[in-house]
């Protein structure tokens, strides 16, 4: 199986497909220069609200609404943790070292959080969950510091390894290497990936992620309650570290700066992996070249087809995703159940399909064709477990009720990926009137004049593949190329651009506002 990553870099967003065998698989987006409450990130937050009846406080990290803490989730050092936070913020000269912070007493699985934290208390939390529609990011005292192959926990002792490292001798193997590696006061997580790993492999990496553990202490000392104090890699970096595999055959990115990033980074995690990084050149969106615009736009639609005319109908409330299944007017077979059956096999690989590429969390309810013979459904059920096993997400599927409903919960940290896939038109605004499409080549060309002579040459036009396709007609004699001479304006096919839109940007890949009025602005 082939895997690539396609990371598209604009001014405002970071946009990351994974694809595999040429199909797209996720989606994932990041704001880029602004606190995004990325799960990872570790905050100095300070309480706001205790609630005893949720047995819970809200702390305030600095997001609009709120964030959430339950009892639970404070973790049984936390106390420890508190103490470790008070010394290092009192003397800031030095990074207290852990195994000379008295052990304090742990908090039990049953108790009050009233008993532990007050209103005012300072707290060094981390994002367990981003936020979601109406409420704030979710935390967690248990402060984790996640590399490849290890995951490395102060303030906890001993070594767990992931229960997917299924050979015994590997699993001991791996568990007496931390063991005698890993210094006192810290406890390791050993991710499927160090499976096979060597010594060396597994200690740099260990040094890599003490390092960043004493860096956030020294950043905690310099910061006032309510501050971040750590940030999780880019979306991009932990993409990268999550799912790179033997598979992967290339990572393109069409943003030099992030090109070096990642370079970097794979030269550390993985230097038999940096030449698969590549820089892309192309003229052409990137998400336009490897085919990604066109996958979004039919596959994260309300109404999405799979083989043989059938359809996945998916809606979403406040309390979960509905995904309706439907064969459509075509038959597969003459006997009802067969067909349903059928269907219904052709629809579990396009429902795994869709959780996974719109990232869909929390409860999911699924309606199949109704079938009454028990061992068809026995059959479905097994292959949606099988299929899912492939998902990274904890998730968890329930057999088919008597109604002939499949429930499905899968991890939600992240929203769920939305992309709109209607146009409103550019150019009536959805009023429903618009000029005469035959003068758009006339407002290309006084756009072009207009805009060259305010930015001057070197502009960058992007236009609808449709109007692209019908001005380059006649190679020299062409439209596009009379423009592209005589202004100076770059002009090429984008296919997220509406028909009769104009997209201009500036020789750094700013866009810029096309108006009448003189001096057009550049959108920041």
């Amino acid at each position: 199986m082939k895997s690539e990553l396609i990371v598209d870099v604009q001014p405002q967003e970071i946009a990351i497909a994974l694809t595999e065998d040429d199909r797209l698989q996720e989606v994932a987006r990041e704001k880029r220069n602004e606190d995004n409450f990325a799960v990872g990130n570790i905050y100095y937050g300070r309480v706001k609200k205790v609630m005893p009846a949720l047995n819970a406080v809200f702390v305030d990290v600095g997001h609009e609404k709120e964030a959430f803490l339950h009892y639970l989730d404070l973790g049984s050092q936390f106390r420890t943790l508190q103490s470790y936070v008070t010394k290092a913020v009192s003397d800031r000269r030095r990074v207290p070292v852990i195994t000379k912070t008295p052990r304090q007493a742990e908090v039990g699985k049953e108790g009050q959080i009233a008993d532990v934290l007050k209103v005012g208390d300072p707290i060094l939390v981390q994002v367990s969950k981003e936020p979601i529609n109406t409420k704030g990011p979710r935390l967690t005292a248990e402060i984790s510091i996640a590399g490849r192959n290890i995951v490395l926990i102060p303030f906890a002792d001993g070594v767990m390894v992931s229960q997917k490292i299924k050979r015994e001798a590997e699993r001991q193997r791996l568990k007496q290497l931390m063991l005698s590696i890993k210094p006192t006061g810290f406890g390791i997580i050993i991710r499927t990936v160090a499976e096979d790993k060597r010594a060396a492999e597994l200690d740099n990496e260990l040094r890599l992620l003490l390092d960043r553990w004493t860096q956030t202490v020294k950043t905690l000392q310099q910061k006032e309650p309510v501050s971040l104090v750590s940030e999780e890699m880019g979306r991009t970096l932990g993409i990268i570290r999550d799912v790179l595999s033997p598979d992967f055959t290339s990572i393109q990115i069409n943003d030099r700066e992030i090109f070096e990033e990642v370079s970097n980074y794979l030269g550390l995690i993985a230097p038999e992996s940096k030449k698969i990084v590549k820089f892309y050149k192309g003229d052409k969106p990137i998400f336009d070249q490897f085919d990604i615009t066109r996958q979004m736009k039919v596959g994260l639609g309300r109404t999405v087809g799979f083989k043989h005319g059938g359809y996945l109908i998916i809606d979403r409330t406040e309390a979960l995703f509905s995904i309706d299944v439907n064969s459509g007017s075509k038959k597969l077979f003459e006997d009802q159940e067969q067909n349903a059956f059928q269907f219904n096999m052709l629809a579990a690989d396009e429902l795994v399909h869709q959780l996974r590429l719109r990232d869909i969390g929390g409860i999911i309810i699924v309606d199949f064709i109704d079938m009454d013979d028990k061992g068809h459904q026995q059959q479905l059920y097994e292959y949606v477990r099988k299929l899912m096993e492939r998902d990274r997400a904890k998730h968890n599927v329930l057999p088919l009720s008597k109604f002939g409903l499949m429930q499905i919960t899968r991890q939600r940290v992240r929203p769920a990926v939305e992309v709109d896939v209607t146009e409103v038109c550019p150019t009536c605004g959805g009023k429903g009137k618009i000029q005469s499409s035959i003068l758009f080549t006339d407002q290309i060309e006084e756009a072009c004049a207009h805009m060259s002579s305010h930015y001057g040459s070197g502009l960058k036009l992007h236009l609808h593949p449709y109007v692209y396709a019908y001005i380059s007609k006649g190679w020299l004699a062409s439209l596009k190329t009379q423009w592209q001479h005589k202004y100076g304006v770059k002009i090429l096919e984008n296919q997220s651009v509406g028909m009769l839109e104009m997209r201009f940007f500036d020789t750094k890949g700013n866009r810029l506002q096309h108006t009448e009025e003189p001096a057009p602005k550049a959108e920041k």
